[in-house]
């Protein structure tokens, strides 16, 4: 009797450098961690979209983590950008506003001034996510925001960033 072994399918792949990247950050090891979900991103793209999804937040959790606020804002742009429903987009959009509120807490949010084209690059072509990004930009720099939004939670963060100022 012969056992054939199959090389994992693409989503098996994607849980097993998950749990490895969980394990990886549960040691405080996150340069293994990243480099798993690194992989997951290039696994994922295009293809298994609520992969590519968490791993840019599981990914925006570890640079937070690591004080590279810019880096978690933009993972967090790129996550919601590309979220496969409405749902994971709303999602998104609040968990972007976490991520904002950890780092106001933090006392950083004016380490996201400098080159704010690169957090508008990440919305790709949404338009109305890229001007929630130039809206968050701008209250961070004390102006008001007068644009509404089509997306609840969008309206939410702005009026949660506007009152931590």
């Amino acid at each position: 009797m012969t056992i054939k072994y199959e090389p994992l399918n693409r989503r098996e792949r994607i849980v097993k450098l998950f749990r490895e990247a969980i394990e990886a950050e549960n040691r405080n090891d996150f340069e293994t961690a990243k480099r798993k979900l690194d992989e997951i991103l290039h696994e994922s793209l295009d293809v298994e979209p609520e992969f590519y999804f968490e791993a840019c937040f599981r990914l925006a959790d570890i640079f937070l983590q690591e004080d590279n606020y810019r880096g978690a804002v933009k993972c967090a742009i790129r996550g919601t950008v590309r979220a496969p429903n409405e749902n994971l987009y709303r999602l998104g959009v609040k968990r972007l506003g976490d991520i904002l509120a950890v780092i106001k807490e933090a006392g950083k949010l004016g380490e996201l001034e400098n080159d704010p084209e690169s957090f508008i690059r990440q919305a790709d072509e949404d338009e109305e996510l890229k001007a929630f990004v130039r809206a968050i930009l701008n209250v961070i720099q004390g102006k008001k925001v007068e644009e509404k939004f089509s997306v609840r939670e969008m309206e939410e963060v702005i009026s949660l960033l506007e009152g931590l100022k």
